[in-house]
Parts: structure tokens; sequence; C-alpha cells
């Protein structure tokens, strides 16, 4: 007797495959509720900027919402930014908020004289740029006694880096939420700054910084 043909049951659900389809649900949860990661920073980097200090350099200053912010903090903030539609934000922006100190140019660290400031801002800007030449430029330009407040990325190296990504992953929603309960159905546009993966992993980057900025901390956040 011929057998009765089996019925087809749905291809099981790979766990590779969920991956993906997670990613792009969390996409779609975090575009409805967004928040700006770098400006979540600027609280942390002005506090910490030293009181009374007379000369403050943001290398990749943006939009100007931090250049302008640290203008309460310090005599003069020069703003720097190699993209000529984010130095003209800068401007708008100082000009708009009277905030007259804030000198808005493209110069970068190679530019400046050595021991000239007392603090160097970077958010979300080193991970642009050469490590270990910007590092030895930062620690020149320093005045005895400056600060270097850096906010960056690094590259999954270990288990416990992925372990972390996965900690951000599920609370990088909660803040959303927290932040802007209320559901924006806008589509979300492409980000108003370059985008970069990083190159350098968190201990490779602890390395550099401890080797050129005697003295320095690294830490997650």
């Amino acid at each position: 007797p011929r057998r009765r043909p089996r019925a087809r049951r749905p291809p099981a659900v790979r766990m590779r495959d969920l991956g993906p389809a997670a990613i792009r649900a969390l996409t779609r949860f975090n575009d409805r509720h967004p928040w700006s990661h770098n400006a979540h920073f600027h609280g942390w980097v002005l506090r910490r900027v030293p009181s009374g200090s007379s000369t403050v350099v943001e290398i990749g200053c943006g939009r100007g919402e931090l250049a302008v912010a640290l203008a309460c903090r310090s005599a003069q903030v020069i703003a720097s930014d190699t993209d000529p539609a984010m130095r003209e934000a800068t401007l708008q922006r100082a000009a708009a908020l009277g905030a007259t100190n804030v000198l808005v140019g493209a110069a970068q660290l190679p530019d400046l004289p050595s021991g000239s400031v007392d603090a160097v801002v970077m958010v979300a800007v080193l991970h642009h740029l050469p490590l270990r030449e910007t590092l030895q430029h930062v620690s020149r330009v320093l005045a005895p006694g400056g600060r270097f407040l850096c906010v960056g990325l690094a590259r999954r190296e270990s288990h416990t880096d992925t372990a972390w990504e996965i900690a951000c992953a599920i609370s990088n929603p909660v803040i959303g939420v927290v932040k802007h309960p209320l559901a924006n159905h806008a589509p979300a546009g492409p980000p108003p700054f370059p985008v970069r993966n990083p190159r350098h992993s968190l201990r490779e980057v602890r390395a550099v910084a401890r080797e050129n900025l005697p003295g320095a901390r690294v830490r997650r956040r």
C-alpha cells in the first residue's frame, strides 16, 4: 500500500534569524521614542569642566548644543568642526543665545599651541580620529591641571562587551519611554552627523589613554 504523504510542517525558526528581527523591532521602537545619546552626556561633561577655565576646546562641535552650554563655564570656548554646515549651525545657535565668547572654526588639535587650553571636550568624535595621535595632541595642548573629557564608542571584543551591549539594548527603550512617553510616528531621518563604526576596543582605548594621559580613567557608561 502507498504511504500517505506526511503533512508539511512550517520551517523551524533558527536562533540566528531572531537577531536581525529583534534588532529591527528595537530600532522601530526606539524611532518612536527617540532620545539623543550624545546630549544625554552633556551634563556629565559640564560638571567636570574645571571651574574658572579660560579656554575650553570642543572638537567635533556638531550643531553647537554643548559648545554654547560650555560658554557659561569658560571665558572662551573654541568650537571646532570640519563640516561647514555644522559650523554654520553652531554660529547661528551661539548668536541666537548671545554666547559671544564662542569662537567657531575648523582648527583641529594639531593647530593649537602647546599648553594653551584648560579642557578638551569630545562627544562621539574620538572613534573618527587616529587614536594614539589624537591623545598625544590632547596631552600636548592641555595646560597644567587641564582635563580631557571624552564620551566615545568602542568596538565589541569580549563576552563582557557583548553582555554590556545587551544590557544597553534593553535599557535604551526604557529610557526612551521615560524621556518621550508619547510615540513619534514620523519616519526617522538619517542622522545629521557622520556615522562610523569604532575601530578600537575598550581595552585598546584604555591602554593608549594610560600611555599618553597618565592617570586617565576609562569607564563604561
